[in-house]
Order: structure tokens, then sequence, then C-alpha cells
């Protein structure tokens, strides 16, 4: 019987193989979003200044005479004290962009700053060095393209003792980074990885998050692809940051935030997300998935989301590029904890970050694309009614429902058998209601499959006004091949 039907009309065979050509560039089309998407940020760490910390708000904009009597006192005071006292009040005057523009245009003020950076007083130093903090949050590049003389003195002090120096000199760096192309290109040849690759081995957490952060900036450089990320790739780094990532009581949660936007720059980047894998990046992300989905039903703790994401988009993103079955060793992806974990995570999104269960669907797609293990794990632990009580939440979760129950139909008669009868379709005559294009196509596609392999869904949906649900939709363009495609099928098999 089933021969007879799926060795029937062949031009049908072939409509399905063009949805599911379509629904492919679809989801290439998200990949694509998903790398060109960047979190440009800055940090600043004026938490750390005694003077604000007190509760003391910063000075009014500095004018030009007053940024030079500063800087001429911070050069040439009387005592240390005076010299350190007089930065103190130009950093707080550079917490103002009209200081910081004043301060880049004046004729040496750069020098000076650079001068005082590499004296050998260790609080001028350090003063000298939250000026610059200040300049490289900045949202005008041409300051951080004035700090350039500076860069390669901060670089140098990666190499210190000091933790919190480390630590404040990683983070202008990113800062500057993020900003300016000129500094990118000074630093790469200058030996910014190298000198990233020494601190993060550091046993300060501080340290190591700061780390983290200004990798972060360097990875979403646009010309990262070609000419940092293979550097980057070459070093200690991949393997160390994995380290970091590895679940158990040693585990910062900081930390490993921000090494999972760093891994997920690079993944998105392609250069050679093999080399990830042989490092062990699928076997660590999934150990990582598994206990966040522990940690959510022991906490409330709405931060878990920072580390939730990039940990999925990780994955999704290096799922594309092997087999998900190539590499189930590797991941314990045959094991069905994976699964599990997943719909814990969605659970926990449902109710505290909706803004996630994309994310969470479309690792779920990527698993179940061409993996009948995870198609099978779906079933067997009846996840299948969780799955389509989301479907009213969003257009967008809606869609990548129906794209996740695509790939389980596409396995098969078995696989059909096993989501039919239920409130399937009555999901789906539902989303035929609607007006919106894309959920409407996948669930067209949806019907489609099923009425392949399961007649008796077919002669279900005629019975429920099926037809009627169709012939709303054959006025658009875009859908009307696939309704014809539907009506054929459900009409004569």
């Amino acid at each position: 019987m089933w021969s007879s039907r799926l060795g029937g009309p062949r031009p049908l065979a072939c409509g399905v193989e063009e949805l599911r050509r379509r629904r492919r560039e679809r989801e290439a089309a998200l990949r694509k979003a998903r790398r060109e998407q960047q979190l440009v940020s800055k940090r600043l760490l004026r938490e750390d200044v005694p003077e604000e910390a007190a509760g003391e708000g910063a000075d009014a904009p500095l004018g030009e005479a007053e940024v030079q009597q500063f800087l001429r006192l911070a050069q040439r005071g009387t005592d240390e004290k005076e010299r350190e006292k007089a930065l103190v009040s130009l950093r707080r005057g550079l917490q103002h962009p009209d200081t910081q523009q004043t301060f880049i245009r004046l004729e040496g003020s750069m020098r000076i700053l650079v001068g005082l950076l590499t004296s050998n007083r260790a609080l001028l130093q350090l003063e000298a060095a939250r000026c610059l903090h200040e300049l490289s949050h900045s949202e005008q590049s041409a300051v951080a393209e004035a700090c350039l003389p500076a860069t390669s003195y901060l670089l140098t002090y990666l190499s210190g003792h000091s933790s919190d120096f480390i630590e404040l000199c990683l983070y202008t760096l990113g800062n500057l980074i993020v900003e300016s192309e000129a500094v990118r290109k000074q630093l790469v040849p200058q030996g910014i990885i190298p000198a990233l690759a020494a601190c993060i081995q550091s046993p300060h957490v501080a340290v190591l998050e700061a780390l983290g952060y200004a990798l972060s900036q360097l990875l979403q450089a646009k010309e990262a692809p070609e000419k940092i990320i293979p550097s980057f790739l070459d070093s200690t780094l991949p393997q160390h940051m994995l380290q970091l990532m590895q679940p158990g009581p040693k585990l910062n949660p900081g930390v490993a935030v921000e090494f999972a936007w760093c891994l997920h720059y690079i993944i998105c980047s392609q250069v050679n997300n093999a080399l990830l894998i042989t490092h062990g990046a699928l076997s660590t992300l999934g150990l990582l998935l598994l206990d966040l989905a522990g940690a959510v039903q022991r906490t409330d703790d709405a931060g878990l989301e920072l580390l939730v994401c990039p940990v999925l988009r990780c994955l999704s993103n290096l799922l594309t590029e092997v087999p998900v079955e190539a590499v189930g060793g590797q991941m314990l992806l045959r094991d069905e904890r994976i699964v599990a974990a997943l719909f814990i995570l969605l659970e926990f999104f449902l109710q505290k970050q909706p803004s996630l269960l994309p994310e969470g669907l479309w690792l779920l797609n990527n698993l179940t694309a061409n993996s009948p293990t995870f198609c099978t794990s779906l079933l067997s632990l009846d996840l299948i009614e969780p799955l389509l009580q989301l479907l009213p939440l969003s257009n967008a979760v809606s869609v990548m429902v129906l794209t996740v129950l695509c790939n389980v139909a596409e396995k098969g008669p078995a696989y059909c058998q096993r989501l039919w009868p239920g409130p399937l379709l009555s999901c789906l005559l539902n989303i035929l209601a609607l007006s919106d294009t894309e959920a409407v196509g996948q669930s067209l596609e949806l019907l489609q499959l099923l009425f392949l392999y399961q007649p008796e869904a077919a002669q279900a949906f005629l019975q429920q006004s099926g037809l009627q649900a169709l012939e709303r939709h054959l006025e658009e363009i875009q859908l009307r091949d696939r309704v014809h495609a539907v009506q054929h099928t459900a009409l004569h098999g």
C-alpha cells in the first residue's frame, strides 16, 4: 500500500523536494543573520574608583585652559600627590564628550599622557591608564584613534604583575578595538593574540573576564575571518578557552559568558570549525547545556540566559557544519538527555525569557533536521504536545515549531504514524486561519508530508473542512503552488 502511494504522482514528490529546498534556503538566511548580528558594546570600570564609589558625581566639562593646567601639574607638579590629584581631576573631566574632544585637539596632550603611563610611578601609571580608559569609552572614532600611541604600551602591560592594572588595560584595549580599525591594524602585527594567550593563564577571575571581553571585541571585527581568527586558532587560546567553559565547581559564569560569545563569533566566521570540534567544542557545549538545564531547575536566576543564549547559538551553528550522527560520540548527542535538557530550557524561557524561545527551537531544528535519532527522541519522550503548545506564542515561534515537526515527518511513514492521531490536525487548521505567509507555508509543507505518509490524515483533513481552509490562501502568490499541491495530495493521494 505504501509503495503504490509513494510511487504514484512523481510531480508531487518533486513538489515536496522543492518545498524542502525553500525551507533550507530560509534557514540559511537565518543563519546568515545570526552571523552578522554583532554585540558591539563598551565597558566602563568607574565603579572601581573611590570617588565615584563614595557617591560624588562627575565634574563639569573642562575647558582647554583647565585641561592644559591639569596636564602641566600631572607632568611637573611639586610632589607625587599633587600630580596624582591633577590626573584624577583630568580623568573625571574626561567623562564628558566635550572634554574628550578638547583633549585630543590639544597638541601634545596624548604624548604627555603616554609619558605618565610609562613613568616609574605606579600611582601615576594607574591614573594615566584610567584617563585612557575614559577616552576609550568615547563613541567618537576620532577619540579612539587619538589613543593609538598608547596601545602598544597597554599591550606590554598585559604581562605585568598587577591583576587590577591588567584588567584595566584589557577593558581599555577592548573598547578601542571595537571602535577603530586603525587600532586593530596596529595591534595585530604587534602581537595582541600572543599577549592575550598569555593572559588566559591568569588565576584571577577578573582578568579572565576582561580578557574574554577584549577577545570578543576583536573577534567581531569585519576583517577578523581573514586577518585575526586564523592566528587565534593557531594559538593556545581555543583549548584554554574551552577548558574554562567546562561545567563543574570551577566554572565562573561571568568568564564562561564572555568566552561563549567569543566561541560564537569564531564559529560564525566558518574559518575552521572542524578544528574547534577536534578540540572538543561539541562535547564542552553539550555538557554545558546539560549543566544549565540543571541550573534553571535549581534557581530562579534570570541571569542564566546570558550564558544560555551563546551556548545555544554555538551548538546550532556548529551542527550546520557537520552531520549530527557523525559527532554523536563526541557530544553524547545520541543521548536523550540533550533533548530533555533543551525542553527544560524551553520551559524556562517560556516563563522567564520568551525572547529566547526561537534560539532553543533553532537548536532543536538543527538537531532533528538530519537525525532520525533525535526525531525518535522527540516522539519517545512525548514532546510533540509540549511543542504544539508553543504555536500560539508568536509567528516566529510557530514557524520554528512547524519546521521541527517537518523534520520529524520527513523521516517517513513510521514517524508520521507517531505524529498521528492527536491534536496536530486541529493546530494546523488553526494556523491556516492565520494570515502569516511563512507560518501558513510551513504548515502546508507539514500537511503535504503527513498526507503522503499517513492517508488517514488526509481523510480527517477533508472531513474537517480542510479544503475550505486552503482556498482562502489561493490568492497569495507565494502560497498558491503549495496550496494546489496539498489539495491534490489530499484528494488523490
